[in-house]
C-alpha cells in the first residue's frame, strides 16, 4: 500500500523524496490499515434486568467516523440508538463498540443504519430497535455541488417501534430535539 501511496504522490507532481514526504506513504497506508479494521474483540455484554421491562432505552451521540464507498472521502455520522428492554439490557459502552465496528470499513450511511439496528437486535434478541443517523458527508461538502451544512438523515425502525406509532415518535422526539447533526 505505501508503494501505491507513493506513486500517488508521484502522479499528483509531488516529490515522495522531499524532507515533509519521506515517511507520508507508510503513515497514509498504516492509516488504511487500522480504519479499515474493525476490532474483532468486542463483546456485547447483556444484563438481565427484570424492572426495565418494555422501558424504553435511547442511546445517543454515537459519533463514528466511515468512509464514503463511492468517493473514498469521510463521513461523520452520529447514531442514536433505542430499544424497548424485555428484561435484558445491553451495556451502555457496548453500543458505541458496534457503532465503531459498523463505521471502520468502506461504507454508506444507509447501509450503517441497518447494520447499527441488526447488531443491535442481535445482541438483545429483540426487533424491538430503532436508529436515526445524521451524517455530514465530505463528497457532498468539499466536492460537486459543495454544500458544507447539507445533513443527511437516515432512519431505520424494527419491531414494536416500527407498528407503534407512539413509541416511533417518543423515538424521533429523543433524538432530534435540538439537533443539527454532527458538524
Amino acid at each position: 500500500m505505501a508503494g501505491l501511496v507513493r506513486e500517488l504522490l508521484i502522479a499528483l507532481g509531488e516529490d515522495p523524496l522531499r524532507e515533509g514526504l519521506l515517511d507520508t506513504p507508510a503513515r497514509v497506508a498504516a492509516w488504511w490499515r487500522d480504519f479499515l479494521s474493525p476490532d474483532p474483540s468486542a463483546t456485547l455484554t447483556c444484563f438481565t434486568e427484570t424492572r426495565a421491562s418494555d422501558q424504553l432505552v435511547v442511546v445517543g451521540g454515537l459519533s463514528v467516523w466511515s468512509l464514503c464507498e463511492h468517493h473514498m472521502l469521510p463521513m461523520k455520522l452520529e447514531g442514536h440508538v433505542g430499544y424497548l428492554a424485555d428484561g435484558r439490557v445491553l451495556g451502555l459502552s457496548k453500543f458505541g463498540r458496534i457503532a465503531q465496528h459498523c463505521a471502520r470499513r468502506l461504507q454508506m450511511q444507509e447501509r450503517f443504519t441497518c447494520q447499527l439496528a441488526e447488531a443491535v437486535a442481535t445482541a438483545i434478541r429483540s426487533q424491538d430497535v430503532a436508529v436515526l443517523v445524521r451524517g455530514v458527508h465530505l463528497c457532498m461538502s468539499m466536492r460537486g455541488v459543495r454544500m458544507e451544512t447539507a445533513r443527511t438523515s437516515t432512519v431505520q425502525l424494527g419491531g414494536r417501534l416500527k407498528t407503534d406509532p407512539v413509541l416511533a415518535q417518543q423515538f424521533l422526539t429523543l433524538t432530534t430535539a435540538g439537533q443539527r447533526g454532527p458538524g
